[in-house]
């Protein structure tokens, strides 16, 4: 896989690429993808400043502008993710490898900052990341933890797993927290059932990890959580990334935008 944030996304863009971008371009910063009509748009901005965790902002396009002209100059939102998943009224309704079909001028594209970004600190540090070590997708759940309502967006955060050894833990939580951009500190460590996660088995997406002994479950916000909201915000229009597969920036990993 071509290690330049602008190969991945020319792969992306025709049709060479559309796994995972976990473990990917380890300087760069990677990012979630929600449009809106401009109509709406303003209240999911609301949203994401209330909600930083899950949703840190890298860049809001201009309507009708598909390029991200801060995080990757030249790049076209429309092309450049190697999948989207498609809400129309809150509902998913198809997953497309290009959005150009759809685009209107009154589109407003978001880019949210990704745990992917801080993984590289991590397996720089030593700590060994299943998913990417299997080539999977990040387990995700939906959780009881409520996000600060902002208007007709409102409902439960989505967090990403990673097991953890016990003694890597400290350095873990320290490395992340240097990330804030990219969702910094965990939201919960242990148990699964205290954020409403009964069976680690059973995720909401992405693909199932095997914990081994000494392993802490260990989860953070997630930048999916605008899908999980998508049904209650009944919004005329969403499209976001499908999870996993991120759009890759310019941005060095370790400048916060």
């Amino acid at each position: 896989m071509e290690s330049s944030p602008a190969a991945v996304r020319l792969a992306a863009r025709d049709g060479r690429w559309e796994g995972s971008t976990a473990g990917h371009c380890p300087q760069h910063q990677q990012a979630n993808l929600v449009i809106l009509p401009a109509a709406e748009a303003a209240e999911f901005a609301s949203f994401c400043s209330r909600n930083p965790k899950p949703c840190p902002v890298i860049e809001i396009t201009p309507p009708g502008d598909p390029e991200p002209r801060l995080s990757a100059p030249g790049a076209d939102l429309r092309t450049d993710v190697p999948g989207y998943r498609v809400y129309r009224r809150g509902a998913p309704v198809e997953k497309r490898p290009d959005i150009r079909e759809l685009w209107r001028d009154d589109l407003v594209a978001f880019l949210l900052g990704c745990s992917f970004t801080f993984e590289h600190a991590l397996a720089e540090a030593g700590v060994e990341l299943r998913h990417v070590k299997r080539f999977t997708t990040v387990p995700m759940f939906v959780s009881s933890l409520r996000c600060v309502t902002a208007g007709r967006f409102a409902g439960p955060m989505v967090v990403t797993m990673r097991p953890i050894k016990s003694e890597q833990l400290p350095l873990v939580l320290q490395l992340s927290a240097r990330y804030p951009h990219a969702h910094g500190s965990p939201v919960h460590v242990g148990d699964p059932a205290l954020i409403g996660i009964r069976d680690l088995g059973r995720l909401d997406y992405g693909d199932a990890v095997d914990m081994e002994p000494d392993d802490v479950p260990v989860f953070w916000a997630c930048g999916v959580t605008p899908q999980a909201i998508a049904k209650e915000a009944a919004a005329e229009l969403m499209i976001t990334h499908e999870p996993g597969r991120m759009f890759l920036t310019d941005l060095p990993r370790e400048v916060a935008p």
